[in-house]
C-alpha cells in the first residue's frame, strides 16, 4: 500500500495568533515540507486546485516541478487537477513536463472540484460540470494514447491531427480519477478502466462500500482485469506522538477552516464533539497516534475491500510548519513501515 499527502497550499491566520504567513514563505514551507516527505520515505505527495483566497495552489504542476528538482523518488501529482474548467491539452503538456523534469514521476488526478469558483474563472457554467468533465476526461486519455489526436466536441475547438508535445517520460502518464460521493462518477471511473482516488472528508469509510463495489463491478462489466481497478484513498489527517496531542493540535485549525466553509455552504457549525467523533474509531479522520492511524488505515482498507494508496489532507488545520514537519516525519518512519509490514503479511487490522 502506498501512503502519502495531499496539500491544498493553505494559508489561512493562525487560529490562536491571528497571523498569516506570508504566501512566499508558506510556499517555501511547502516545498520543504514535500522534501521532508520524500527524504522520510513517503511514496506519493498530491496538491491541489483551487482559485480562491485561502489556498496558494491555483497552479499545481508548478508547485510540483518546484519540488521536483529538490526530490528523488516520491511521486508528484495533482489532487486534483479541476478538469472540466480546463483544456485538456494544456493539462497533459504541463503534467507530461513535470514527468520529465521529475524523471518519470508524475501522475494526474482528474475532478470536477469541491468548489466551483473555477467555471466562471475561466469562462465555464458551472451546471454543465458533468458534461465537461465527461468530454475533456476522453480527451485527456486520447491524447495520452497518441502524440497526433484528431477530435471534435461541445466545448472545445476540434483537433485536426496536430501533435501534442512534449510526451512523457513514462509510457503511460498515471491519470487516476477523483470522487467524492456520485454513483455515476465511480461507475464511469470503473468502465473506463481508471484507477480511483476517493475522497472521504465526513462520515464512516464503510459508507463508501457500496461505490467502490460498483466501480468495481463496472470496470469488471467492462472487461478490466481486477489489477487494473485500483482503489486509493484521501482523508483529513494527522499524526502525533500521542493521540491527545494529535487532536489538541490539530483540532484549532480545523474549526477555523470547516467553521469557514460551514458558514458559504449553510451547515451547522463544526463542533469538539463532531471532531472527536470523526477522529474516534469509526470516524474517518486519520487523526492519532503512530500506532492507531496505522490500525485505522488498514481497516480502511478492509472495509473498503483493499486499497492501493492511503493520503492524508493536513493542510486545512493551518498548522505551524515545524508541527507540519514533524507528522511527516511520524507518517513516514512510524505509521507507513507499520501498515506496509502488516499489509504485506497479510495480518488482519486490531481494534
Amino acid at each position: 500500500m502506498e501512503i502519502g499527502i495531499d496539500s491544498f497550499a493553505a494559508n489561512v491566520p493562525d487560529p490562536v495568533t491571528g497571523r498569516l504567513t506570508p504566501p512566499a514563505i508558506r510556499m517555501a514551507d511547502l516545498i520543504d515540507e514535500i522534501e521532508v516527505a520524500d527524504r522520510v520515505g513517503l511514496d506519493v505527495f498530491g496538491i491541489g486546485e483551487h482559485h480562491r483566497p485561502e489556498f496558494l495552489d491555483s497552479a499545481p504542476a508548478v508547485i510540483l516541478a518546484a519540488a521536483a528538482a529538490r526530490t528523488k523518488t516520491i511521486r508528484l501529482g495533482s489532487a486534483v487537477t479541476v478538469l472540466s474548467a480546463a483544456d485538456p491539452v494544456r493539462v497533459f503538456q504541463e503534467f507530461a513536463t513535470l514527468d520529465l523534469i521529475s524523471q518519470g514521476r508524475a501522475e494526474i488526478i482528474v475532478g470536477r472540484g469541491s468548489f466551483g469558483e473555477a467555471y466562471p474563472l475561466f469562462g465555464f457554467k458551472f451546471e454543465d460540470y458533468d458534461e465537461l468533465f465527461v468530454e475533456k476526461l476522453r480527451l485527456l486519455l486520447k491524447i495520452r494514447d497518441a502524440t497526433e489526436v484528431t477530435w471534435a466536441g461541445h466545448f472545445r475547438p476540434p483537433l485536426n491531427g496536430q501533435g501534442i508535445y512534449p510526451r512523457p517520460l513514462q509510457a503511460k502518464l498515471p491519470i487516476y480519477v477523483g470522487v467524492g460521493g456520485t454513483p455515476e462518477s465511480f461507475a464511469r471511473a470503473g468502465t473506463l478502466g481508471l484507477p480511483l482516488m476517493v475522497a472521504i472528508i465526513g462520515g464512516e469509510f464503510r459508507r463508501f462500500r457500496p461505490l467502490v463495489d460498483l466501480y468495481r463491478d463496472a470496470g469488471r462489466r467492462a472487461g478490466h482485469p481486477p489489477e487494473v481497478l485500483q482503489v486509493g484513498l484521501h482523508a483529513i489527517g494527522f499524526v502525533a506522538e500521542t493521540a491527545q496531542d494529535a487532536r489538541d493540535t490539530f483540532f484549532p485549525g480545523w474549526l477555523t477552516m470547516f467553521g469557514a466553509i460551514g458558514r458559504e455552504r449553510g451547515w451547522s457549525p463544526p463542533s469538539r464533539s463532531q471532531f472527536d467523533a470523526m477522529a474516534g474509531p469509526h470516524g474517518a479522520y486519520l487523526v492519532g497516534d503512530p500506532e492507531s492511524v496505522a490500525a485505522k488505515m488498514l481497516r480502511a482498507s478492509e472495509t473498503l475491500g483493499g486499497v492501493s494508496r492511503i493520503t492524508l489532507q493536513m493542510s486545512v488545520a493551518s498548522l505551524d510548519h515545524r508541527v507540519m514537519t514533524r507528522s511527516i516525519e511520524l507518517l513516514g518512519t512510524e505509521v507507513a513501515p507499520r501498515v506496509r509490514a502488516a499489509a504485506q503479511s497479510g495480518e488482519p487490522s486490531h481494534g
